[in-house]
């Protein structure tokens, strides 16, 4: 877990990460803007993040919810900018920052111990890591022990994720896209493919990817990498796939998500404005059984139409939402 670091160490680390703001070199956009000094960043972010929501969540991964909830802490603003993000009401329209950032994490971490969670689910946090991880050293010191899952886009910068090693326990990460030009058009994220695999590259070195299942049935530490699969093969999940397997095995944990509806401004692309076919998403689960990946969770395909969390509730923004997620 990750407070094996003493919390000096955590603290000395936030100060590194606090360093990549100006000018902002966190993620791969590498925008440069000055963030320390109010600039916004393209994650539409400055200095500090504010916190959309922080809820148990029980419709994560099995390995993540368990029995009592991933202690979820969603960060508003985000760096991409997918056309169909079903999260759009705080990842494109960022909440102003306002009071203690780093206070506020805080209290959501040891408020999310208290209720009982599985652990600690930080939700993309890739633009505003060095505030939650200098946030983990202070509720560390008030004994919040809990395990901390990164819960990202992929697009993650190198240099950042060195200095979460042996900070982050569990990475939840994404393979968006096995192409350049449909991340670009899509998500507005220039060399996402490269930047992604790499990224992964670096979580799997520094957690591993053969990790066991606690005896609550979830995961302390590891890697999950979840795909998308978009309508039209926009997301080529089969070379991701391809990609996994000659780089880190078939044994990895995937998560193949059938959740995609056109959400946000989808509706204006036409490769994008229906849900993804049952034959699209079966098509890639028989390829994932055929490769021979042995840890592959699988959506039941109904999932796209109950998959629609609603951010205006704060406190329950999931509470329609259904645990489809099963064992493939």
């Amino acid at each position: 877990m990750s407070n094996k670091l003493l919390i000096e160490e955590i603290k000395a680390r936030a100060k590194s990460l606090t360093e990549l703001l100006s000018p902002c070199i966190l993620c791969p956009h590498m925008c440069a803007v000055d963030r320390a000094g109010g600039e916004l960043g393209e994650c539409g972010v400055g200095f500090g993040a504010t916190i959309a929501s922080a809820v148990p969540h029980f419709g994560e991964e099995p390995e993540i919810s368990g029995k009592r909830g991933s202690g979820t802490i969603f960060f508003s603003g985000c760096n991409l900018h997918c056309c169909y993000c079903q999260n759009s009401q705080i990842s494109q329209n960022p909440r102003p920052i306002k009071g203690d950032s780093v206070k506020e994490i805080v209290d959501a971490m040891i408020s999310l111990k208290a209720r009982g969670c599985h652990n600690i689910n930080w939700v993309t946090p890739s633009h505003i890591a060095p505030f939650a991880v200098l946030a983990l050293a202070i509720a560390r010191s008030q004994g919040m022990d809990l395990p901390i899952v990164y819960n990202s886009s992929g697009y993650d910068g190198l240099e950042c994720l060195k200095l979460l090693d042996g900070i982050v326990d569990i990475y939840l990460a994404d393979l968006r896209y096995s192409d350049d030009d449909c991340a670009a058009e899509f998500s507005l994220a220039p060399n996402y493919v490269s930047a992604s695999r790499a990224a992964v590259l670096e979580m799997a070195r520094q957690v591993g990817t053969d990790n066991p299942i606690g005896a609550d049935g979830t995961l302390e530490r590891g890697l999950i990498i979840r795909l998308l699969v978009l309508p039209n093969d926009l997301s080529g999940v089969a070379d991701t796939l391809y990609f996994i397997k000659e780089n880190l095995g078939t044994s990895v944990r995937i998560a193949l998500m059938a959740q995609y509806f056109p959400a946000y401004k989808a509706s204006n692309e036409l490769l994008l404005s229906r849900p993804t076919s049952f034959r699209e998403y079966s098509k890639i689960v028989d390829l994932a059984d055929k490769m021979g990946f042995s840890n592959a969770l699988i959506q039941e395909h109904a999932s796209a139409e109950f998959y629609r969390p609603n951010f205006e509730k704060e406190k329950e923004p999931f509470e329609d939402i259904k645990h489809f997620i099963k064992r493939g």
